[in-house]
């Protein structure tokens, strides 16, 4: 186009700016810059609200900030959109404290300003944070759109936020166009059977006028995930005889129900079937779940084959279900083996490291348990407070081992000796065997 001495228009640096953010490389960067400097050069980067923007966008994605808030700083007209797409680079690249600045600095914040913030903060796990911002949000009589209940109902779904998880329910039926939108009500779906209410996940699902894949996946995982197998394969084979093709999430739900039920054949078979008839590629999550199928079986030493016998390297979830196999059939040598590929793999995995020094435990053998705490502490390896939580309300309470600080500190340890004291009552006797070692919580 150059050559041929055609002038490009706006529209044409947009096109050329996109194609770079959605193809970041060091190549592209580098021509995007070039594009930049002829924007600048002739005016539109300043002048031009939407080339501007377009500038923001393919730097933000291409990891480079300062550049994309130069490029904001210096636009002489903004609108909404520039905002946004501003905060978003920052929320994606996770620099939440520049997003939130640059957030309430916003003159007008719209539905999508304040989804890119909630959106942002579930991405990065900040669950507790963006159910705060919804709250926000709803004081600020901004009404939500679909992409924002989803991420909400997302983080109530991590969270286990059951009580706040049915208040969007709600006003998911009180909206048509929420109500009739199938990925909110897939969200809705997975959120039930996390938070284990599968009731509920089964009364969305059967109350949705169509339905797709996800929506089959939701519910077959949902069941498979609270241990209702029968339940999960059934669904997994009325989803075939609907003309749905089952894909890799689909094969996992199934095998992750014959795992928890012990359905070794089964599982076995579904997994033939995966690779020979609808020639699916199996992917790590599927080898994982036939390990996890033989070693609940008891055979984990075919368990072993299968890691072994693997198209590619195993993960530490995958050799986290042979070690906690061998723990219950006290296979200290098969555990070795394991544990020897784990290190070299993850040196960095403490879990594992405690996960063996159980073993030895459980077995007598305290030398070898004593071993793996100085190898821990060789390398500088620290066992990572795990936690429990509670909604009461509607808010999210944690729990760590020994905790005392919570607001209810005094009420809380009264009770578990409370509760403590009419165990013993009744005849309990607490197991101290094994404490030398480290606790898997």
């Amino acid at each position: 186009m150059r050559e041929a001495e055609v002038e490009p228009n706006n529209i044409t640096l947009i096109t050329l700016l996109s194609a770079c953010a959605h193809y970041p490389s060091k190549t592209n960067i580098a021509f995007g810059e070039t594009i930049h400097a002829y924007a600048f050069k002739h005016g539109f980067a300043m002048t031009d609200v939407r080339v501007g923007t377009a500038l923001i966008d393919m730097y933000a994605k291409c990891d480079r900030l300062d550049y994309a808030r130069l490029v904001f700083d210096q636009m002489g007209v903004r609108n909404l959109v520039s905002w946004n797409t501003m905060i978003d680079g920052y929320m994606k690249n996770g620099d939440v404290d520049n997003a939130l600045k640059l957030f309430d600095k916003l003159p007008m914040k719209s539905v999508v300003s304040w989804t890119v913030l909630i959106g942002g903060f579930v991405k990065k796990d900040c669950y507790e944070q963006a159910l705060e911002c919804f709250r926000e949000m709803q004081l600020a009589g901004v009404a939500p759109d679909y992409v924002t209940v989803i991420a909400i109902i997302s983080a109530c779904a991590n969270l286990g936020a059951l009580g706040l998880g049915l208040w969007v329910h709600r006003l998911v039926i009180m909206k048509k166009e929420l109500r009739e939108n199938v990925r909110v009500l897939n969200s809705l779906i997975d959120m039930y059977a996390r938070c284990g209410c599968i009731e509920l996940a089964c009364q969305v699902f059967d109350g949705m006028t169509q339905r797709n894949l996800v929506s089959w996946n939701s519910i077959i995982v949902g069941f498979a995930i609270n241990g209702l197998a029968d339940e999960a394969l059934r669904f997994f084979h009325s989803m075939k005889k609907e003309g749905f093709e089952p894909n890799g999430i689909s094969y996992t739900g199934a095998l992750t129900a014959c795992s928890h039920a012990g359905l070794l054949n089964e599982g076995l078979k579904i997994f033939a079937d995966m690779k020979r008839v609808r020639r699916v590629l199996p992917r790590i999550e599927h080898y994982g779940c036939l390990v996890d199928l033989y070693s609940r079986a008891g055979r984990s030493e075919e368990a072993w084959d299968v890691i072994k016998k693997m198209p590619m390297k195993p993960n530490e979830v995958v050799l986290g279900s042979l070690l906690a196999a061998c723990r219950t059939e006290g296979n200290v040598e098969l555990a070795e083996k394991a544990m020897k590929y784990l290190v070299e793999l993850y040196p960095e995995g403490d879990s594992n490291y405690v996960l063996l020094s159980n073993i030895y435990a459980a077995v007598g053998k305290w030398d070898g348990a004593s071993k793996i705490r100085m190898e821990m502490k060789k390398r500088g390896l620290q066992k990572k407070q795990a936690f429990s939580s509670i909604e009461i309300d509607s808010s999210i309470h944690n729990f760590v081992s020994g905790d005392k600080y919570h607001e209810e500190n005094d009420y809380i340890y009264s009770t578990l000796e409370l509760l403590s004291s009419e165990l013993q009552l009744c005849g309990y006797v607490p197991d101290f065997v094994g404490k030398e070692s480290y606790e898997v919580d």
